[in-house]
């Protein structure tokens, strides 16, 4: 399957998911704290070791080793790069107590081992409870929808501030 036939398919997948979209507010899962604007970071384990311990930070019961472990887990079963610059890893977290959402930009994009072979600059990380399998499959649908709009892609990458990056995406969910 191409990179296009597949981004056309999950895009679709998506549209067939509205009614679900339409009930998951951004606001309920990414945080001003949580936008991380044009990071340096040089390798897909960089970037997975680097947002777990930017996770935990902010929420004392996560452990950073338990979230790398679990995104790590999850990047083995396939990519979460799904082309055009954008990867949402995703991963459930057994001491996570709601949907944790982190927006990223990188200062250069990293070889993320996406479905088109292109470089990542984009990522939206999303924790979930372990047993919430329903809304984080809904939070996927949403952050996946989001991420397809090209025009939102282009502002997120022409934006330098992390407090900007937050109002964007926010204004735009």
């Amino acid at each position: 399957m191409s990179a296009s036939d597949w981004w056309t398919r999950h895009h679709n997948i998506n549209h067939q998911l509205i009614y679900i979209i339409q009930t998951m507010q951004l606001e309920e899962i990414l945080t001003a704290e949580r936008c991380f604007c044009r990071m340096e970071w040089g390798s897909k384990k960089r970037i997975l070791t680097s947002i777990s311990e930017l996770l935990t930070e902010q929420d004392s019961e996560l452990n950073a080793k338990d979230i790398y472990h679990a995104l790590l887990g999850r990047e083995q079963l396939g990519s979460t790069g799904l082309g055009k610059g954008i990867a949402i890893p995703h991963c459930r977290v057994a001491k996570c107590n709601q949907i944790t959402g982190a927006l990223i930009t990188l200062a250069e994009p990293v070889d993320y081992d996406s479905i088109d072979g292109k470089p990542v600059d984009i990522l939206f990380v999303l924790i979930v409870p372990e047993q919430k399998t329903d809304d984080h499959v809904k939070a996927l649908a949403s952050i996946a929808e989001l991420l397809s709009d090209e025009d939102f892609c282009f502002t997120l990458r022409n934006t330098f501030d992390s407090e900007d990056l937050f109002n964007i995406a926010i204004m735009h969910g």
